[in-house]
């Protein structure tokens, strides 16, 4: 902000400044600190190609960016304003919390306070409890799941803003986009969460860049600091999280995924080569809860323990087959073999979790018409029950082929989407990014 130069000349009756008796001493006007240049956080979404639900049971999966975002603008108030708001106009959330009012003395007690460096694996029910007298007014006129959406993305954020902030931080307006459809099975949380952990950290000045000269170990330690601190926002929203959802978001491309011991880290394994895929992928439009698909896998497995095993440690195999073709130095994703290797591995993915019990009828229909046309392999991705379908498609595929199934999909209102697999994580734009280059910095 300019300031005024208030010395010099006073113009009136033609004196200097001082020289006549009746003029007062003027105050200086003080320089106005300017405000906190806006920034915005963007994340992809993710389809989980091999190993869902198995994933969650301490075996491995294979998880992919894809090309479809969420997108968050942080904008800096004034400091008189001492106020934090949630623009989520998606999911029809608008909330607004005095900063000052929040329960800081909860959060910053030396028993309960965390470093923005430190890996939280459970939620502190001391601090959950703290926040809900702040929750329960958030979206009062909304009901049943629309309230529970709203609920939850307030709370990760509140959780995240009390953990890594203190009561001097700025006020501040965070506005929320997606171009993913929520609850389809593709990460859209855990999106938001990445775009939350990252514009948190930011503020509190805990990440650098990026930047083209930043050495790679930086940028992957930082990657990580947003990773652990999406997973507890993504412990807010869904309770159990495997945590795959938000590894793949921060980082981009395609990970090996595998968590066995949930006090402890995951083990991820970036595939960095792995295929730029081809891919239709449909929403069912039919909504569904990744708590509840979830938690039927693990009763199925609490009174049919040996035969859920099987079932799990078949999707293991599948994935491990996957994971060797990929990595395997004659790798060859122009091969027509390769793409239908990958393909009928998806197909028995898919079958196995048919047995899990968490296919739909909406699910078991996209395969069906696709099937029809010829046109690819199809799989449910994500918690199923609903959600998505993911289509890698034949390398063949014929255009009249696939302009049939698309008419086939929007007359039974199926909504589609085409996309790649394998693109940039995280992101930050800054406005000299914008206003100089036009692009975004980021991915992983």
């Amino acid at each position: 902000m300019a300031s005024s130069n208030t010395k010099g000349t006073n113009a009136t009756n033609g004196t200097l400044k001082g020289q006549s008796k009746s003029s007062k001493p003027r105050m200086e006007r003080k320089i106005s600190s300017p405000m906190n240049p806006a920034f915005m956080t963007s994340a992809p979404g993710k389809v989980i190609v091999y190993g869902e639900h198995a994933v969650v049971h301490g075996k491995a999966a294979i998880a992919a960016a894809i090309s479809l975002r969420s997108y968050l603008l942080v904008t800096t108030l004034s400091k008189s304003q001492r106020t934090i708001s949630l623009r989520f106009p998606d999911i029809g959330l608008s909330h607004t919390w005095d900063i000052d009012a929040l329960p800081w003395s909860t959060f910053s007690h030396p028993s309960k306070k965390k470093m923005y460096y430190d890996l939280v694996t459970t939620l502190d029910p001391d601090l959950v409890k703290a926040m809900q007298p702040h929750l329960s007014d958030v979206s009062p006129e909304a009901t049943g799941e629309h309230k529970k959406i709203r609920q939850a993305a307030a709370s990760a954020f509140l959780y995240l803003f009390l953990s890594l902030g203190n009561q001097t931080f700025p006020g501040s307006i965070y506005a929320l986009r997606s171009t993913l459809p929520i609850g389809a099975g593709l990460g859209s949380s855990a999106s938001i969460s990445v775009c939350l952990s990252s514009a948190l950290l930011l503020q509190i000045r805990t990440l650098a860049g990026p930047h083209p000269d930043q050495p790679s170990e930086e940028a992957e330690l930082q990657i990580e600091r947003i990773n652990r601190w999406a997973f507890v926002a993504e412990m807010c929203i869904h309770g159990n999280p495997s945590g795959v959802d938000n590894t793949v978001s921060s980082g981009g491309k395609a990970v090996l995924f595998k968590r066995e011991d949930y006090t402890r880290a995951p083990k991820v394994t970036p595939l960095r080569k792995f295929p730029e895929l081809p891919m239709l992928l449909v929403n069912t439009k039919q909504a569904r809860s990744t708590a509840t698909e979830v938690a039927k896998v693990g009763a199925l497995k609490g009174s049919l323990p040996v035969i859920t095993e099987a079932i799990l440690n078949t999707i293991d195999a599948v994935t491990e087959a996957a994971y060797k073709l990929i990595t395997s130095a004659t790798f060859n994703q122009r091969d027509p073999h390769t793409a239908e290797t990958l393909g009928k591995l998806m197909g028995v993915n898919h079958g196995q979790l048919v047995s899990l019990g968490v296919s739909h009828p909406r699910l078991e229909r996209i395969r069906e018409l696709v099937d029809l046309v010829g046109v690819g392999w199809t799989k449910l991705t994500g918690a199923g029950g609903g959600g998505s379908t993911i289509t890698l498609l034949r390398p063949d595929a014929s255009p009249k082929a696939l302009k049939e199934l698309e008419g086939k999909l929007d007359a039974e209102d199926f909504e589609r989407f085409e996309t790649t697999l394998g693109g940039d994580g995280v992101g930050v734009l800054w406005p000299a990014v914008l206003r100089d280059e036009g692009e975004e910095e980021g991915g992983g």
